[in-house]
């Protein structure tokens, strides 16, 4: 009912004395003064301003709308400015999401790459695997989830409807088998999976783990999993001691420093797809679209990097 141009208006009258006075002060002509004026009262079926001559007051209405002028003002200019300073990368925050490999690996490039351009936008960051992370972007709890998907399934694998969301990928892992440096095969140039059924197995998140089941039926086995864990650096110590085998996806052997375990790769060929994932709204406002350029770029250096094998 009340905009910003009446109230402007209201309180130049208020200040100034006059429509005259207040339409040079505002840089409007006299009669535009008048009209807004005539608008504002029909807006607010009240008389705001009493006409003495030349001279104007303010009624007891028109008071009261002069006296809240100055702080509405003063917060629609705040909110102009910090708008303003959003859109023109000057500020702005973005809540990111990604699993652990990624975390280890690619964020951190990502996340030094927005400060080093934009030192004013904040990226606050938080590890959850692709379940919990898509459903948070859902929920409005992130504006960026990095997820995967295995070969074969799709990111949101009936878990998460992907159709509203904006899907951009970021790069294309291959899967290993991860065995510890004296293992049989660990000089191989590649391992049939159906060999090592009779080994115990390392099984990750149940995404991780569902996959392991599904290549491990291809190649005619059911995988004995001795040991289920999330932690990428439990998995390699398990490995290393002789514990067991796991499948490891390119990301997980960068980010993991482990002398005694090697990579093999593997018949059964098999490989993960790392996307980053927001709204189609969310893409357009300037801090997250420079997170997910700056995803995109360091997601290509670590693709450059060569994994250890």
């Amino acid at each position: 009912m009340i905009d910003a141009a009446g109230l402007r208006v209201i309180r130049a009258i208020s200040e100034e004395g006059s429509f005259t006075a207040a339409a040079a002060s505002l840089g409007y002509s006299q009669p535009a003064i008048s009209q807004m004026v005539r608008r504002l009262e029909e807006r607010t079926g009240t008389v705001l301003v009493e006409r003495l001559g030349r001279n104007v007051r303010l009624t007891e209405a028109g008071a009261v709308l002069a006296r809240h002028a100055g702080p509405v003002l003063a917060a629609l200019e705040a909110a102009e400015s910090e708008v303003a300073a959003i859109a023109g990368l000057r500020a702005g925050r973005v809540r990111l999401m990604a699993f652990p490999s990624a975390s280890s690996t690619m964020v951190p490039r990502a996340l030094a790459l927005v400060k080093e351009r934009f030192p004013d936008v904040q990226v606050t960051f938080a590890e959850a695997e692709p379940p919990e992370s898509l459903a948070a972007l859902r929920a409005g709890e992130c504006d960026v989830a990095v997820a995967f998907a295995y070969e074969g399934t799709d990111l949101g694998r009936g878990e998460d409807d992907m159709e509203p969301f904006e899907v951009i990928k970021l790069l294309d892992e291959q899967v290993k088998l991860a065995l510890p440096r004296n293992h049989r095969f660990a000089d191989a140039t590649e391992v049939n999976l159906a060999d090592l059924a009779d080994e115990p197995w390392i099984a990750g998140c149940p995404r991780c783990r569902g996959h392991l089941l599904a290549l491990a039926a291809t190649a005619g086995f059911s995988p004995n999993v001795a040991f289920q864990t999330e932690d990428n650096v439990a998995v390699s110590g398990l490995i290393a001691e002789g514990l067991g085998v796991a499948l490891m996806p390119d990301l997980i052997s960068h980010s993991i420093s482990n002398p005694g375990i090697v990579t093999v790769p593997i018949a059964q060929t098999s490989r993960r797809a790392v996307y980053a994932v927001t709204t189609p709204d969310l893409q357009r406002v300037p801090a997250v679209a420079a997170t997910l350029n700056a995803l995109t770029e360091a997601a290509q250096s670590v693709a450059l990097v060569p994994q250890p094998s």
